[in-house]
């Protein structure tokens, strides 16, 4: 949500910042529903004060043997009219809740300009992709072991499912675990189990509603499964004053996630990039305003260990304004190397939201000794997606013979095996 005080002050920059997220300038509208809701609620308090006035008036009228029906006549058009006028500033500041609702938040100065992901750019690499001969994307792979079904999954679930069976299943539970371990011993994270179900406000206030609503799956009790642990985890802090000097707050949480991926048809058609159900580890901090510039560069970089730690090669990126997610005001993706696309594909985003989502949310924090608050600044990042991290290491680490090699990192997670064959 933004700051109507800010676009009072500065609509110029207001309009800037839209501007460069490729919409058209919106501040004068913004400004004339404020404008036109902000007379209505004067009015209506001139009313309410004249009310009250007048029943002060009718008593010192009969003290005074002066006709009241004047005053009296006057109460009832009162009476009439301050419904209509009540309904009046209720349906503007609907109106405008609802543009502002729409909008995404404004890009930082720093965030390149551009249309789309052809104008992100690249600021390091890591690790050197490894030579190979023909080598087979992640489906072909676990198919051919025998542990990836795609044909059982969509015979009880339909398209973009899939079953993992035996040393795959396995592995990724150990990914899962590996991360877990990294993020909460390492670096600093707080393990949260969240509920997998929410309500509305809480999309509301991460900014998943109103705008993306075809891409989430509703239940028959009106609750959301959540698309992104980062939901339930940013609003561990909605409509909660918190204490300025026990920031930052971090999160961390595996759980699945879902997903109704409208639009994406004919996209990623094939194997596990694209699912209806995934399982993500997901990072959440929560700081003053000073703060997030420094916590966005550190999460990104907690991503970039997972990645590091399994000897996985990635390009990291920084997201340019037409390719950035709606709550995000900054964004580093992190692109993982799969041999068999002969391409990164993103395996995390990293985005500082400033205090966007914590307006929607109304989460704000105090500095000791100070009266005023101040809104906190969110941020989120995926620690990593697990199924396209088990899709890296099964294109990164296969041999020859189609066994896939299991990181070091890994091994103590599963049981100390050191390859996974054919139904192993």
């Amino acid at each position: 949500m933004h700051d109507l005080r800010a676009i009072r002050e500065n609509p110029e920059a207001f309009d800037r910042g839209l501007t460069r997220r490729g919409l058209e300038p919106l501040s004068s509208t913004v400004l004339d529903l404020d404008q036109r809701r902000r007379a209505v609620q004067t009015r209506l308090q001139e009313m309410l004060a004249r009310r009250n006035e007048a029943a002060k008036d009718i008593g010192l009228a009969k003290k005074e043997g002066r006709d009241v029906q004047p005053i009296l006549d006057e109460m009832a058009q009162l009476k009439e009219r301050l419904p209509q006028v009540e309904e009046e500033e209720r349906a503007l500041g609907a109106e405008l809740d609802t543009c502002l609702a729409s909008l995404p938040n404004l890009p930082a100065d720093d965030t390149p300009d551009g249309p789309d992901e052809s104008a992100n750019v690249e600021i390091r690499r890591w690790g050197e992709p490894k030579p190979m001969a023909n080598p087979k994307e992640h489906y072909e792979l676990g198919e051919k072991l025998g542990l990836m079904d795609f044909e059982a999954a969509a015979r009880m679930s339909g398209a973009r499912f899939t079953v993992l069976k035996g040393g795959l299943a396995r592995l990724e539970r150990a990914l899962a675990q590996f991360m877990l371990d990294l993020h909460t011993t390492e670096h600093g994270y707080t393990e949260v189990a969240p509920p997998l179900m929410v309500r509305d406000n809480a999309l509301f206030g991460t900014g998943q509603l109103p705008k993306f609503a075809e891409d989430l799956f509703r239940t028959s009790s009106d609750h959301y499964l959540i698309p992104t642990s980062e939901v339930p985890l940013t609003n561990l802090v909605n409509d909660q004053i918190l204490d300025a000097e026990a920031l930052p707050y971090r999160f961390t949480a595996l759980t699945p996630c879902f997903r109704a991926e409208a639009g994406s048809a004919g996209k990623d058609t094939r194997g596990m990039i694209r699912q209806h159900q995934f399982w993500k580890v997901e990072m959440v901090s929560i700081t003053a305003p000073d703060q997030s510039e420094a916590e966005h560069e550190r999460m990104t970089r907690c991503a970039e260990t997972v990645l590091q730690r399994l000897g996985l090669p990635y390009r990291t990126i920084v997201l340019c304004t037409g390719d950035m997610g709606f709550s995000a005001r900054k964004t580093y993706d992190v692109e993982v190397w799969l041999p068999g696309q002969n391409a990164y594909r993103e395996i995390s985003s990293c985005s500082n939201c400033g205090d966007f989502q914590a307006r929607r949310m109304k989460a704000r924090c105090r500095m000791k000794g100070d009266k005023q608050t101040q809104f906190v600044h969110t941020l989120n990042g995926s620690g990593v997606a697990v199924g396209r991290c088990l899709i890296a290491v099964l294109e990164n680490y296969q041999q020859p013979d189609g066994s896939i090699l299991v990181p070091e990192a890994l091994r103590p997670y599963m049981g100390g095996l050191e390859r996974i064959g054919m139904n192993v």
